[in-house]
């Protein structure tokens, strides 16, 4: 038997979340509506800059996890903090959200707990500017064969691809899982991370079991429109999956096809949205449903979160599945 369901690998990240408007936004030089890397000095500024503050653990696999043990699901968590006050915080925080954080934080060194500072504006955008401190070090060293190989299912993070180290973490615990059996895949991350990784993507997504992304990471994988983006996909891949901002979302494995159409809401704060899609997808695929149903799942999960603050879901899942007849 498995010791997980499903072992995530990624960035551990404390996500700072404070509200800002446009003009506020305008004033501290930040993009609306993106993921931003800044420097540890940018860093400090603008978490010293945010007003009413909460804090809480992040990083786009882990808060995957933390939807997947709301699911009840065995999960556990391949990341790297800093033995502070953020990290011990980090750390404790999954544990308690039910997911193992196999790694204990790391004494010693200059390199701090990751954060994102997140601007949520009145319309739900969030803005972040992440500073990525010692989760930038992540390495093979950090990823053990009793963790990556006791995983029915592998998630991974494409940021990691930013950093030689990160790579070779990320191939190492593919390598272990798959070897033992278990299912691998990834999750493109954004737009911007494709386009530095290309080529590398390409090939993951023909050596990986599945691969989520949305439209304008598929489009910028194939650098063509989307029907030809995932015709290609489609052709390389065991199971694509392709979410559109208010449009259906397509998956498709071999000869099927499944389109899943989603209820339009105004997010409160659209944080965490792709998170918890890919927590529902997973729980979908873990659990042996059909593609439609693993596609509603992912919507459900992702409608519930936006309609509050925080990229966690705070309700109990497996009962709105049930008050939806997915389960």
């Amino acid at each position: 038997m498995n010791a997980f369901d499903v072992v995530g690998i990624g960035n551990a990240i404390v996500d700072v979340i404070s509200s800002a408007d446009d003009s506020f936004l305008d004033l501290m030089g930040i993009e609306k509506g993106i993921m931003q890397l800044v420097e540890r000095q940018r860093g400090e500024m603008l978490y010293a800059a945010m007003k009413d503050r909460v804090q809480a653990p992040g990083g786009s696999v882990a808060n995957t996890l933390a939807g997947l043990g709301n699911l009840g699901l065995r999960t556990g968590f391949i990341g790297r903090v800093h033995d502070d006050a953020l990290g011990r915080f980090y750390a404790r925080s999954m544990e308690e959200d039910g997911t193992a954080f196999v790694n204990p934080p790391v004494a010693g060194g200059d390199l701090p707990t990751s954060r994102s500072m997140i601007f949520v504006s009145p319309d739900g955008e969030r803005s972040m500017n992440t500073y990525l401190g010692i989760s930038s070090e992540l390495g093979p060293d950090d990823v053990a064969d009793d963790v990556a190989g006791a995983a029915r299912i592998l998630f991974l993070e494409g940021y990691l691809y930013d950093k030689p180290s990160g790579k070779e973490a990320f191939e190492r615990a593919a390598r272990l899982c798959r070897g033992a059996g278990g299912k691998a895949g990834i999750a493109l991350s954004d737009p911007f991370c494709v386009d530095r990784h290309r080529d590398s993507f390409r090939h993951l997504v023909r050596d990986l079991d599945y691969v989520i992304g949305n439209r304008h990471e598929w489009e910028s994988l194939y650098q063509t429109d989307l029907s030809s983006a995932l015709e290609q996909a489609a052709a390389d891949s065991g199971l694509v999956v392709c979410t559109r901002s208010g449009e259906d979302v397509i998956l498709v494995q071999g000869d099927e096809t499944a389109r899943v159409p989603v209820r339009r809401v105004v997010p409160v704060d659209a944080t965490g949205a792709g998170d918890q899609f890919a927590a529902g997808f997973l729980y979908g695929y873990a659990t042996g449903q059909s593609l439609e149903t693993a596609g509603r799942m992912g919507c459900a999960a992702a409608a519930e979160v936006i309609g509050h603050f925080g990229a966690r879901p705070e309700t109990d899942l497996k009962a709105l599945f049930r008050r939806e007849q997915l389960i």
